[in-house]
């Protein structure tokens, strides 16, 4: 038998015979993989039908090796379980893909080491850029790592310090004083700050709102940062309860100490909002159905993953670091949610038990 030409659908074709086949240069296909800038409606329609009809997949470990891009972006947060962080990295993730690039995400729980970590191996794995949620927004190694990068980084959530890297926030300052506010416009005079993760810079800035708005109606701060877990809650508030001067209300600074703190109140037969009224910091799935739906600080969670994202395509696309003169810090608006354990709309709605 004579021998046959090598099957062209089990080989791989390369950018030479796309070009060929086209009846182009290797430099109008690589126009036309990348974008097809320059390149002529007709050529580039044609150029894409011999890719198809091929089946061509450009090389992407050796557009790497010569330096282009991966159209990879990574996602450090603290924890993909928590529901602020999946819902940023949705918004970041339909960005991403908008823009022909793909997300990786990784967690830390706050741990520095773990953020360090993950930025190295994010970077082995050459990506274009990162976003970041970091733990510490003080530290040193972290700052100093990021700052030797060449490709661009937009923190979230928590800025980094002293650095001039861009960063997407929420004013939690206001949001938090907004949120205590409300409580004293209630008539509430011992409001009890409860919260964990004092380290955080969001949870030091809703502290200071919450004591600009204590002390401004000549009120006594009362702040626990001891709230990481159910049992603590439940200790803090047990104490609290039985003290010379009981708390009226409760203003909780994360969404968990919320769920934990509504669920202590209800173990302990403390009427909402009668006996003690309860605003939380940051919404969650179940705090509109239950009864009394609790009161909130909203923060605009997918606007941040979003914006974030744009801010890093932004950089990325203008062929500057991250503190090449066009660091940015956008702050967005939060909204205090108004439910019933506030106190607002109370006769409406169950006061729980």
């Amino acid at each position: 038998m004579g021998k046959h030409p090598a099957n062209k659908k089990n080989s791989h074709p390369t950018l030479g015979q796309v070009a060929r086949a086209a009846g182009v240069g290797t430099t109008t296909v690589s126009r036309v993989i990348n974008g097809g800038d320059r390149v002529s409606p007709e050529t580039l329609t044609k150029v894409r039908q011999v890719i198809e009809a091929l089946g061509y997949r450009p090389n992407q470990a050796a557009r790497v090796l010569k330096g282009d891009r991966t159209r990879t972006i990574g996602l450090i947060v603290p924890s993909i379980a928590d529901p602020f962080f999946s819902s940023c990295a949705e918004a970041a993730q339909a960005v991403a893909r908008a823009n022909g690039s793909l997300l990786i995400v990784t967690s830390t729980q706050n741990e520095l080491h773990n953020e360090i970590e993950n930025v190295n191996v994010l970077l082995s794995h050459r990506v274009d850029g990162l976003i970041i949620a970091a733990g510490n927004s003080r530290s040193r190694s972290l700052r100093d790592l990021l700052l030797g990068l060449r490709a661009p980084v937009v923190a979230i959530d928590r800025p980094i310090s002293d650095s001039g890297i861009s960063s997407v926030l929420t004013d939690n300052f206001q949001g938090a004083r907004a949120a205590v506010q409300h409580l004293i416009e209630h008539g509430r005079k011992r409001i009890a700050c409860l919260t964990g993760e004092g380290s955080l810079y969001t949870i030091q800035e809703r502290i200071r709102g919450y004591r600009a708005a204590i002390e401004s109606a000549g009120l006594t701060p009362v702040i626990d940062t001891s709230i990481h877990d159910f049992s603590a809650a439940r200790n803090a508030i047990e104490k609290l309860m039985s003290s010379e001067h009981p708390p009226d209300a409760f203003f909780t600074l994360k969404n968990s100490t919320t769920a934990h703190s509504f669920e202590v109140l209800q173990q302990l037969h403390i009427r909402v909002p009668s006996s003690i009224a309860l605003v939380g910091f940051d919404d969650f799935e179940l705090a509109s159905t239950v009864r009394p739906s609790i009161t909130v600080v909203q923060q605009p969670v997918e606007a941040i993953g979003h914006s974030a994202a744009e801010l890093l395509f932004k950089q990325l696309f203008s062929g500057r670091g991250s503190t090449d003169g066009i660091a940015q810090r956008v702050i967005l608006k939060n909204q205090l949610i108004r439910r019933s354990s506030c106190g607002c709309a109370a006769s409406l709605r169950p006061s729980g038990t």
